[in-house]
C-alpha cells in the first residue's frame, strides 16, 4: 500500500499544492471511475491528467473538443485500403486507458453522447462491430463554467455519469511562486511510474473488497433520502449518487490502507460524489447556497454512526 503514497508523492513533484484534487482523482481511478473537472483554463488539468498516466503506467490520448469534432473522432471509423480491397477499423480517441476530453461543453451534443456513451458501456461500436475499450478505462472531462458561448452544457442526467466532480481552483500564494520560480517542479517526463496498468486492475479489484458494515449502508442512504426530502433541492441524490458514495468510500479507506469503511471516509467524499448530480430548489438560490452548502445543510442533523 505504500506504493499508493509513491504514486501520490510522484504525481505532487508536478502538481502543486493540491493535495486533495489529487487524492480525490486516485481515489476516483481506483473506483473504476471518471472525473469531471470544471475550472477555468490554465490551472494544471492537462498536467494532472498527464501526471496520472505516467504514473500508473497507463496509455494516454488528448481530445481537444471543438464544434467540429466528430462522434467518429472518439470512437473511431472503417477505412477502406485499396491494397486489401478490404475496410479497416481506425481507432478513435477512446482507444487507451485515460482519455482527457478537454473542454467537453464545446463540442455538439451528438459528440458528447458518444463519448458518454462508451463511458458508460466501456465498448465502442463501428458499422456493426462492437470493440471493448482497454482495461483499466478512465475519462477525465474537463469544461469551463464560466461563459456560453459556443458551449453545449452537459445534460443533467449526462454529469451524472460521471463519479465525481472536481475543480482544482487557483494556487496558493506559495505555490504559484514556486510555479514561477520553478523551484522544485519537475517536468511530466522526469516523474517514475509506479504501477502497471495490470497492477491498477488488481488494485481496483481489490476496493470492491473493502468491508462496509450495516450502520455505514445505512448512513449512506439517510444521506440520499435526507437530499430527497429537503425543500432545499428540486432534486435529490439519485440511487446512482448512492452507489458513488459507497464506491469512493471504499476507495477511501483503501487509500488509507484500510480493508473497511469508517464515517469519515463517508463524510469525506459526499460533495465531489453528489454534488454535480442535484439540483438546488429557489429556495436555496434565494439563501445564496450552492450545491455543496445545501448537501451539508441538509445533512447536519443526520446521525453519524460511531466509528
Amino acid at each position: 500500500m505504500n506504493d499508493i503514497f509513491k504514486a501520490v508523492n510522484e504525481i505532487k513533484k508536478v502538481v502543486q499544492g493540491k493535495d486533495e484534487i489529487i487524492k480525490n482523482v486516485m481515489m476516483a481511478i481506483l473506483s473504476n471511475g471518471h472525473i469531471l473537472l470544471e475550472d477555468v483554463p490554465g490551472v494544471g488539468k492537462t498536467t494532472l491528467a498527464l501526471a496520472f498516466s505516467r504514473v500508473l503506467g497507463l496509455d494516454y490520448k488528448r481530445v481537444q473538443f471543438t464544434p467540429d469534432v466528430m462522434p467518429s473522432d472518439v470512437t473511431g471509423f472503417s477505412m477502406y485500403n485499396r491494397k486489401t480491397e478490404q475496410f479497416e477499423y481506425v481507432r478513435g480517441a477512446a482507444i487507451c486507458n485515460l482519455l482527457l476530453a478537454d473542454e467537453i461543453n464545446r463540442t455538439s451534443p451528438k459528440t458528447q453522447a458518444a463519448l458518454l456513451e462508451v463511458m458508460e458501456e466501456g465498448k465502442v461500436t463501428v458499422d456493426g462491430i462492437t470493440r471493448e475499450v482497454p482495461k483499466p478505462f478512465t475519462v477525465i472531462a474537463t469544461q469551463n463554467p464560466f461563459g456560453s458561448s459556443g458551449t453545449q452544457k452537459l445534460p443533467q442526467s449526462q454529469m451524472d455519469r460521471f463519479l465525481i466532480r472536481l475543480s482544482m481552483g487557483y494556487p496558493d500564494k506559495e505555490s504559484e511562486i514556486m510555479i514561477l520560480k520553478g523551484s522544485g517542479i519537475a517536468c511530466v517526463d522526469e516523474i517514475n511510474s509506479v504501477f502497471s496498468a495490470d497492477q491498477l486492475l488488481d488494485m481496483q479489484a481489490s476496493v470492491t473488497k473493502v468491508f462496509v458494515n450495516d450502520e455505514i449502508y445505512s448512513f449512506i442512504v439517510d444521506i440520499s433520502n435526507a437530499t430527497r426530502e429537503s425543500d432545499l433541492f428540486d432534486m435529490g441524490i439519485s440511487p446512482r449518487g448512492t452507489l458513488a458514495i459507497l464506491k469512493l468510500s471504499k476507495a477511501s479507506a483503501f487509500v488509507d490502507d484500510r480493508d473497511y469503511v469508517v464515517p469519515e471516509d463517508v463524510l469525506d467524499v459526499i460533495k465531489p460524489a453528489t454534488a454535480h448530480r442535484v439540483e438546488i430548489s429557489d429556495r436555496a438560490r434565494a439563501m445564496k447556497l450552492t450545491e455543496e452548502e445545501a448537501i451539508s445543510e441538509a445533512i447536519r442533523r443526520l446521525k453519524v454512526p460511531k466509528r
